[in-house]
């Protein structure tokens, strides 16, 4: 990656990534670091996420959300700023349930940026990284100024 590129997205560009999804948006998603081959984000645990009332884990969907929004800003991170892309692929492997009561956070590095594709890998964890809730791998399409319009 040229340095000049990923510090072209910055802090505030990153977190507008979040801010501008709805989807995003209604679960919290919050982008709280921005490293310089990486980014994590979090989604806060509250009541409504919940997959399961007896238990009170958060919803492996929510958690599979998180992990690709935050995999897609860091494939963005690195192709620009007016990088446009789309989901091609992604596995999830749900590890463990996360803890009731805590956040869920993803660490997230785009580690292979090709001329169509890029390739990207998450850990997602609530209170230590070391302990995953979930890993994942994913790729996107980069797409084309030309297929960009339909």
């Amino acid at each position: 990656m040229s340095e000049s590129l990923a510090e072209s997205v910055s802090l505030e560009q990153a977190k507008r990534l979040f801010e501008g999804s709805p989807h995003g948006a209604l679960l919290g998603l919050e982008l709280v670091e921005l490293g310089e081959s990486y980014l994590i984000a979090r989604v806060p645990y509250r009541p409504e996420l919940v997959g399961n009332p007896e238990t009170g884990h958060m919803h492996g969907g929510v958690i599979t959300t998180l992990i690709d929004q935050s995999c897609g800003a860091a494939v963005i991170r690195q192709a620009g700023p007016d990088a446009r892309i789309v989901t091609l692929d992604l596995r999830v492997d749900h590890v463990r349930p996360a803890e009731p009561g805590h956040a869920v956070y993803a660490r997230c590095e785009c580690y292979r940026m090709a001329r169509e594709v890029a390739f990207a890998r998450a850990v997602a964890y609530d209170t230590d990284p070391d302990r995953p809730v979930a890993t994942s791998m994913s790729a996107f399409m980069r797409l084309q100024e030309e297929s960009a319009r339909g």
